[in-house]
Order: C-alpha cells, then structure tokens, then sequence
C-alpha cells in the first residue's frame, strides 16, 4: 500500500509505549476531540488526573502527543495528537522477542475494544440520531467470504481507498447536514467446516 500521511509506523519501542488500555483511551480521545488538558480527560475517562498526566507524558516521551502550543493559560497543559493514525507491521507480531509480542497482543485487543465501545455507544443512543441516520444511512453488517491471503489483502486496499476517497468529499465539509461517522473494517480468516488454520 502506499505511504500515507500523518500516519505513525510503530516500531518494537513506540508499540511498548503505546501498548496500555488508558494510553491508547487518551490517545483516541485526543483524535476525535481535539486537544484537551490532562483533568478535561481525567473528567471524560472516568480516571484521576494524576494518572492521566502521567500516561500523557509517557506518550509524549514516545512521540504520540505533544504539547498545544496555542491553547491554555498560566499553568494548564494542553495536549494534541502529532498523528492522526498508526500502522502495526507483521513483523511486530511474529517478534522473537515475548516483550514485544505481548504489547502486540494488548494493542489489538485494545483497539477491538474500542470498535466495541464505538458500537455499543450508537446502539445505545440510536434514537437520538433518528429520523435522519435511518434508512440504510447507518450500518451494522456482516460478511463470510472465502478467499486467499492475497486477494484479501486486495480487497482491504480497495475498502481504503474507497473510504479514502469520501475522506476528501469537498461538498460534505460544509454540509450542516454531515457529521463525523466511525467505519470500522474487520477481515480475519476464521476455522470453518472443521478445518483448521494451516
């Protein structure tokens, strides 16, 4: 896939950096919120502002976070997101190295997590998106495919570049009528007809 901007490539040091559920809650709360004070998170996350500082500055020594430079007064640190996104390779999950594969194994668990979170959150307050996110404007699908590691990763390349390109859909960003939306995509090879993976 070609290089993309303002995306963070992680390596085995920044993964063992970011591999926490509270680091990768602030960080996400950074991306979709904007920069924000370690109490103004404490307060959204439900945790203390000691250790919301705490894990900030420790993202901050990976490169994750840095300061806001045109927010706060006197004393209050503001914080913002350097990266909008972040790349995990393969070869960080097939580490040799049993430190690395566990931060491997917390990354992702923590970000299906948080696909779940998002989730469960719109179910929750569907209503208050009704009448207009109805009628198919809104989408909770499933598919079972069968197909090659290569022709999958085909189709993940053409998932992203669709996506990529509503990403720039100059017409929507002044639209009253648009709002963010969340796309998650999940394509994992799965043990059927009791096979198993080889």
């Amino acid at each position: 896939m070609p290089e993309e901007p303002n995306l963070r490539k992680l390596d085995a040091r920044s993964l063992r950096g970011l591999a926490h559920p509270l680091r990768m809650e602030l960080l996400s709360a950074l991306r979709r919120h904007g920069p924000a004070t370690a109490s103004m998170l404490a307060e959204r996350l439900g945790e203390s502002s000691g250790a919301t500082s705490y894990h900030l500055r420790q993202l901050a020594t990976h490169g994750f976070v840095e300061d806001a430079p045109d927010r706060g007064k006197g004393r209050e640190r503001w914080w913002q997101v350097v990266e909008q996104g972040i790349s995990m390779t393969d070869d960080l999950l097939q580490s040799p190295d049993p430190a690395v594969r566990g931060a491997a194994d917390t990354f992702l668990h923590e970000v299906a997590t948080d696909h779940a979170r998002d989730v469960s959150t719109f179910v929750a307050t569907r209503d208050d998106w009704l009448p207009k996110w109805s009628n198919h404007a809104m989408d909770l699908s499933d598919f079972t495919l069968r197909l090659t590691p290569e022709r999958s990763r085909e189709l993940i390349t053409k998932m992203h570049e669709l996506l990529k390109s509503y990403d720039t859909f100059e017409a929507d960003k002044d639209n009253p009528e648009a709002e963010r939306v969340r796309v998650h995509t999940h394509l994992f090879p799965i043990t059927t007809d009791g096979k198993e993976p080889q």
